[in-house]
């Protein structure tokens, strides 16, 4: 019983941190669709530089996803 209930626990925090971070990321997706400056920022983080065209194709692709 000693070995168990921490088991189980650290299981569920687990659990419950992936379906939060999960929830997080697509809530944060949500918001760049509709935000081109900060898809510009993300992409400057990642190393690229778009142009205005570029920064279009991606908000198309982005809009054609389903993140609900």
């Amino acid at each position: 019983m000693n070995y168990v209930i921490p088991i189980i626990t650290l299981i569920a925090g687990i659990a419950i941190g992936f379906f939060a971070g999960v929830f997080y990321l697509r809530k944060q997706i949500e918001k760049m669709q509709s935000n081109p400056d900060m898809l510009q920022k993300m992409a400057k983080q990642m190393g690229y530089n778009m142009n205005k065209q570029q920064m279009q194709k991606v908000q198309q692709m982005m809009k054609k996803q389903k993140f609900k």
